[in-house]
């Protein structure tokens, strides 16, 4: 019922904001790019000036660069149609008014109000929600024909086993040694390795399993919520594709936000297993669990030391051979096993990889649903709105304002995989790949993964409706892996 009420708002809010900004804006192409706009659309050019001093948290060449994401650009007095200012009623705005009569005034906090960037509206996020599920049959249908023969050779048993003293007090109520183990662990061993299309069909073939023992289809059980919670909570040892985004940015440091994305998606994760641990009454401070937790820390303590020694070439590198090397030793593994096992390879692949495409056409509603509210919330202007408004509380209130910069990143995050990294991609635009807000939005999209992503397409595809607590539950995880990243960025940057 949480996911409900929470699409209920987005869709409601959203067409509230846009009606507001049709009457009182005179945004008159607002319901059409809501509706059939694209983000690729070409942004009408309006020619500015500037006179005066933005404020924090800009300077005049930070906020040219905001303002040139939305298709406004720097002019003469005489040709531009905007003036710009922080007095409209300076001396100097009535010179350059002597100059073009027809220059229309704002000040620089009104026209943070009034500027939406372009994203896909309702028909075209249909698409991409349906493109999005066919580009995941092939995946689904490789790595679940793979795991079904994992099953049949008994591997999946055998992971079970071997994570069952911590994954038994994690989840108390999966029987010893279910299969349910090993596709968890192989889900968590994916994202650990930046192994995203890995990481997919790991995750749906483990919430399959935790169904079998759940009692109310239509309820999400207490272990699929743990599981679904670690999940988002995305624990990656390399943020690589957030490396290579920096390099190509022309980053004199790519690297430099190597630890703190490490710690911070650590801490995210933490914060997940206690949040839910709490609310399933689990004592987390049981020996075993501390056990593991210690051993993961001191793995991760040891890649660190090795990793920074390493430059950004190489790191990419590296991780690449991990990641890739590992995942084809695992496919590798699991031949031998059939083999060793002597059952039908082939036909046990065929039989597991029938069921990639009936679980890639069963989650396009719930995908549909959700991305076209959360287009809809982008395209009105929400979005937009939110991020304003935050800016200015946090200048009001005096304190540092540096990390308000980076905060549009850590706020579609969960909304949107693809929207956060081009919310990154921007900030890096607009004030330098090695700034401190470039830095910190770096950090903000290794923090967690797509939370609403996530709900829509691992409960989708078990039919799961009533959410529960999960949504909540990822969100605070979500808070706190933000607000570590900001405690991490001025830790690290200053």
């Amino acid at each position: 019922m949480a996911l409900s009420k929470i699409w209920a708002a987005f869709v409601i809010t959203s067409v509230l904001v846009a009606s507001y900004k049709w009457i009182f804006n005179d945004d008159q192409s607002i319901f059409s790019r809501m509706v059939i706009g694209r983000a690729d659309d070409a942004v009408d050019t309006v020619s500015y000036v500037m006179i005066g001093t933005p404020g924090k948290p800009y300077n005049r060449q930070s906020f040219s660069n905001y303002l040139n994401g939305f298709g406004y650009k720097a002019d003469s007095a005489r040709k531009a149609v905007v003036l710009i200012t922080d007095d409209v009623n300076s001396d100097s705005v009535r010179l350059l008014e002597s100059l073009n009569p027809s220059l229309k005034k704002v000040t620089y906090n009104s026209i943070q109000w009034k500027v939406t960037r372009r994203a896909d509206g309702i028909i075209e996020t249909c698409k991409s929600a349906v493109t999005i599920c066919i580009g995941l049959i092939g995946i689904l249908a490789l790595f679940m024909g793979f795991l079904n023969i994992a099953e049949k050779a008994g591997g999946i048993r055998f992971l079970s086993r071997m994570v069952a003293p911590f994954f038994s007090k994690l989840f108390p109520e999966l029987p010893k040694d279910h299969p349910a183990m090993g596709h968890m662990i192989m889900n968590f061993s994916a994202n650990l390795l930046n192994l995203d299309n890995a990481a997919t069909p790991f995750a749906i073939k483990a919430m399959e399993s935790l169904q079998e023992l759940n009692p109310n289809k239509d309820k999400a059980s207490n272990a699929q919520i743990m599981f679904l919670c670690l999940h988002a909570s995305g624990l990656t040892l390399i943020p690589v594709t957030i490396i290579a985004i920096r390099s190509a940015a022309r980053s004199q440091t790519p690297t430099d936000i190597f630890l703190p994305c490490l710690i911070v998606t650590f801490v995210a994760t933490i914060a997940a297993m206690s949040i839910v641990s709490v609310r399933q009454r689990i004592n987390i401070f049981q020996p075993v669990i501390l056990a593991w937790i210690g051993a993961i820390s001191i793995c991760i303590a040891a890649l660190v030391l090795y990793i920074r020694s390493l430059s950004a070439d190489r790191v990419q590198t590296i991780s690449g051979v991990i990641s890739n090397g590992l995942l084809l030793a695992v496919l590798l593994l699991i031949v031998l096993g059939g083999v060793y096992k002597k059952i039908d390879l082939f036909g046990a692949f065929i039989e597991g990889a029938k069921g990639g495409f009936e679980t890639a056409i069963r989650i396009i509603p719930y995908l549909v649903g959700l991305l076209v509210a959360i287009s809809m919330l982008r395209t009105s202007g929400v979005f937009d709105v939110v991020v304003t408004a935050m800016k200015n509380l946090f200048v009001a209130l005096g304190v540092d304002t540096r990390f308000v910069d980076g905060l549009p990143t850590a706020l579609i995050r969960p909304l949107s995989g693809a929207g956060g990294r081009g919310m990154m991609v921007d900030t890096m635009r607009i004030f330098g790949p090695d700034s401190f807000a470039g830095r910190l939005s770096s950090i903000l999209q290794s923090s967690s993964d797509t939370t609403f992503y996530v709900v829509a397409v691992y409960f989708g595809a078990v039919g799961i409706k009533n959410t529960r607590y999960a949504v909540g539950a990822m969100l605070l995880a979500d808070l706190v892996g933000v607000i570590t990243s900001i405690f991490l960025a001025y830790l690290f940057f200053g």
